[in-house]
């Protein structure tokens, strides 16, 4: 097994928080970009835009894996620093071929696939490496600010892409997304990292089972685990049918639907905040099923907009699934970071990241057929149904015990 020295020292969690906050600042500008480009530069049409969708996601499934093993056997800086690397080398090559005019979906999507990869790689390794940097008792709080510089970008980006496309185009858009990945990996160069010895690597299957093994072995993680898949797919059920529930049934338009959409930004930004709040006011094991509890009431309150159509239940509900998610990835990160050897934090990061994205599609699929077949207002309650499982699974599991952040002897 791998073993891993700390060396707690606040500027290399400094220079690692300013490099996540651009890193995913080149992220979410690329991310709401491509498809601008794609529809207003390219001509492409709903199918198209689907596609590249597809490819920006893909990555998610296909490279967790792989990541979590480099992760776990190789310098997590210097997978991250070659992640922004990749990442800044593909945004820069869109706007060489743009100006050569040979851009096309086909080559959007690829580089779009190449950006993502990048994403992936940072995704994975650093919640690996904050464990080696910050003293075990300020976890959570340097999770917590992590998790708010996602969400200040989660807002930021897509309004910084629209407005840099209007007014600029879209290469100068891509160059500035590119310009956050160069800056994250020159913060990242100079970040130190505690030595490690690293044991011989074996057949790549192998640290898969391992990494699978000791996640569902581990009460703790496995009932996280189990939370997340039913979570993401009641999500994404609620996700496939909340535009046409909002045009048909609360009578939104463009405007409406995306001042709806926003409040979930302004929640993860204040889940982000009150999350240490949190952690002092209950248990830690309760401050884990507080995201699960807040996602009920979440939902709770689009079910109310069937019964009372107004934009305001809808505008309230999406600012509840952005505070309680924000808390419970901090809080089940936290307790990841604690629980999980050095040795594996890695794979067992990678396996979240897969699950996750591999829930989304299935809800998507799901709430899609639903919503085809009932209406929208259908896929609200079934959407219903599915938050109810992920917080019944969370309040039965051993989590529910827990009064302080556990070792990584349970």
């Amino acid at each position: 097994m791998l073993q891993s020295q700390t060396h707690h020292s606040p500027l290399a969690f400094r220079r690692l928080a300013f490099a996540n906050l651009a890193a995913q600042s080149a992220e979410q500008i690329a991310i709401a970009a491509a498809p601008m480009v794609a529809v207003l530069s390219l001509g492409a049409g709903t199918g198209e835009t689907g596609f590249l969708t597809a490819a920006q996601t893909l990555p998610f499934l296909l490279m967790s894996f792989p990541a979590g093993i480099l992760t776990d056997r190789t310098s997590r800086r210097g997978l991250m620093v070659a992640a922004e690397s990749l990442r800044a080398g593909a945004l820069l090559l869109l706007p060489v071929l743009a100006a050569y005019g040979v851009l096309s979906i086909w080559l959007l999507a690829a580089l779009g696939f190449a950006a993502a990869t990048g994403t992936v790689a940072f995704s994975v390794a650093a919640p690996a490496l904050v464990p080696a940097i910050v003293p075990r008792d300020k976890l959570a709080n340097a999770n917590g600010w992590l998790e708010l510089a996602r969400s200040g970008a989660f807002i930021a980006g897509p309004a910084l892409a629209g407005g840099v496309v209007g007014w600029l185009g879209a290469s100068p858009t891509f160059v500035l997304a590119a310009i956050f990945s160069v800056l994250a990996a020159l913060l990242l160069r100079g970040l130190p990292e505690p030595p490690r010895s690293v044991s011989p690597s074996r057949h790549f299957m192998h640290d898969i089972r391992e990494g699978a093994g000791f996640t569902w072995k581990q009460p703790l993680l496995r009932a996280v685990l189990l939370t997340a898949i039913a979570w993401n797919i009641a999500w994404f059920v609620l996700q496939a049918a909340y535009v046409p529930y909002a045009v048909h049934v609360l009578g939104l338009n463009a405007s409406g639907i995306g001042t709806t959409l926003a409040t979930c930004g302004i929640g993860m930004i204040l889940g982000a905040i009150i999350s240490p709040r949190i952690v002092n006011l209950l248990s830690f094991g309760w401050a884990i099923i507080f995201g699960p509890l807040i996602s009920v009431v979440a939902i709770g309150a689009m079910v109310a907009s069937i019964y009372i159509p107004s934009p305001l239940w809808a505008g309230l509900s999406m600012f509840l699934f952005g505070v309680g998610p924000t808390v419970w990835v901090i809080n089940t990160v936290t307790l990841r970071q604690a629980v999980t050897p050095g040795g594996l934090l890695g794979r067992v990061s990678a396996l979240f990241l897969t699950v996750n994205a591999g829930a989304r599609p299935i809800g998507a699929a799901l709430g899609g057929a639903i919503g085809a077949l009932y209406g929208p207002t259908s896929c609200i309650v079934v959407a219903a149904i599915g938050f109810l499982v992920q917080v019944t699974i969370i309040i039965c599991s051993p989590i529910r015990e827990l009064k302080h952040l556990p070792s990584a002897q349970i």
